[in-house]
């Protein structure tokens, strides 16, 4: 657990380095994702590692916090309104503390201990890994605001791995059938190293830049603003349902609405 709470770790520093400096105009910022401003989308990664921090030391606690806040859809909103109406300082502060006690309490964790969610249960690493994706892709959304392009790093691969191994949950959770069918995925990562999944003779594949698929499968990019080539109709048709996170399902950008910037 050491090197991938270590990766979690930076990935929070990461996009803590981005909205530190930032003023309380562009805390208010509207991002790309759903009508969410800056703080917005901070707020929800605070109140999120402060629920993973729970589930990972106080499942009864968890279970309470989970149960009222999914009474009812107003008690869901009401649940975090105080964080995300908070002073950004406030806000910093708080994502702070909670972010440093969940990846302490991932740490103390084996790999394969379990620990609950608000689905499944989760094995400690899988929950580590879904906090970097998000943290990530909530990233994301705030350098597209400013306009910042991001140097990408090979903490991408844990991005990745989780897209490729939700290939099954984005058909299911559209009530499709899952296709029985092997597709090849081949990601170059930003050091250069080929990343691989799936069987080499498949018929069907999905190769390119780790970062451009990693931007699909968390739909802050469509797979035709990308560089991905893309074989095979259930291949196509996976980039185009790609979600790597939990919920109902979403459809991810248009083509050229979140145009990915070279």
């Amino acid at each position: 657990m050491k090197e991938i709470c270590r990766d979690l770790q930076e990935e929070q520093e990461a996009l803590d380095t981005i909205v530190a400096p930032l003023s309380r105009k562009e805390w208010d910022t509207i991002t790309p994702f759903i009508g969410w401003s800056i703080k917005y989308e901070i707020a929800h990664l605070a109140f999120w590692d402060m629920a993973a921090k729970l589930a990972a030391t106080d499942e009864q606690a968890f279970r309470g916090l989970i149960e009222s806040m999914f009474a009812s859809e107003e008690a869901y909103n009401e649940s975090q309104r105080e964080l995300r109406e908070a002073d950004p300082a406030f806000v910093m502060e708080y994502w702070r503390r909670e972010r440093k006690a969940l990846v302490d309490a991932l740490a103390a964790k084996g790999p394969k201990d379990r620990i609950p969610w608000v689905g499944p249960t989760m094995s400690a690493r899988s929950k580590a890994t879904a906090r970097i994706m998000e943290t990530w892709a909530h990233g994301q959304d705030v350098a597209d605001t400013l306009g910042i392009e991001r140097e990408p790093t090979d903490r991408l691969r844990h991005v990745a791995h989780l897209g490729v191994t939700t290939f099954g949950w984005s058909h299911a959770n559209r009530g499709l059938e899952v296709p029985d069918v092997a597709v090849r995925v081949e990601l170059t990562g930003p050091s250069g190293d080929l990343w691989t999944w799936g069987p080499e003779d498949a018929e069907e594949s999905i190769k390119g830049p780790a970062l451009d698929f990693c931007l699909v499968v968390v739909q802050r990019r469509h797979v035709e603003d990308t560089s991905l080539l893309v074989k095979g109709d259930v291949a196509r048709n996976w980039m185009l349902i790609a979600q790597a996170f939990a919920g109902p399902p979403v459809d991810g950008p248009r083509p050229g609405e979140r145009v990915l910037r070279k």
